[in-house]
């Protein structure tokens, strides 16, 4: 576990990644689900009480406090109950026919716009950049190699320009 600086805690994300189904796993926006802790929770005990503390705290139902990956969950993050549609992307992606936002004509769009709100709790302002990654080295080789630096980079680094 790791604490951030605003004294919330970060799960350690996946580490065993070999037996994953990296393209089923990857959001079509470029979040990589095999490291976010609401499918970690399906394995880690540890996980699933902070997240429902987590939910508790918040007045939020905890019935549901894992999640099988957006693609799996038709792109409804069942977490807390908070989405009750598929979001702007998925629904994008579906639409076109398309695996994802790197094989778009018109990526990017406002759909993967970067925000600055709860930036600092989910890692959702890290799509275009993943997305790049994924157009260059492919979805398989950007998970195995890429996916859990990006994402400690941008929990963890120091701004470097």
């Amino acid at each position: 576990m790791k604490e951030s600086n605003n004294n919330t805690k970060k799960v350690e994300i996946n580490e065993e990644c070999e037996d994953l189904d990296f393209r089923e796993l990857t959001a079509p926006c470029g979040l990589d689900c095999f490291n976010c802790p609401v499918y970690l929770a399906n394995f880690n005990e540890e996980i699933r009480k902070q997240l429902t503390l987590g939910l508790r705290e918040r007045g939020l139902p905890t019935d549901k406090v894992t999640c099988q990956g957006c693609r799996k969950e038709n792109g409804i993050c069942p977490l807390g109950g908070l989405m009750t549609e598929p979001c702007k992307v998925f629904k994008c992606v579906s639409l076109k026919g398309i695996e994802s936002c790197a094989d778009c004509d018109d990526f990017p769009c406002d759909h993967l716009h970067p925000y600055a709100d709860r930036a600092s709790e989910v890692p959702h302002n890290t799509k275009v950049f993943n997305l790049a990654l994924i157009r260059k080295m492919g979805v398989e080789k950007w998970a195995q190699e890429k996916a859990k630096q990006v994402k400690d980079t941008y929990f963890n680094g120091k701004w470097n320009i």
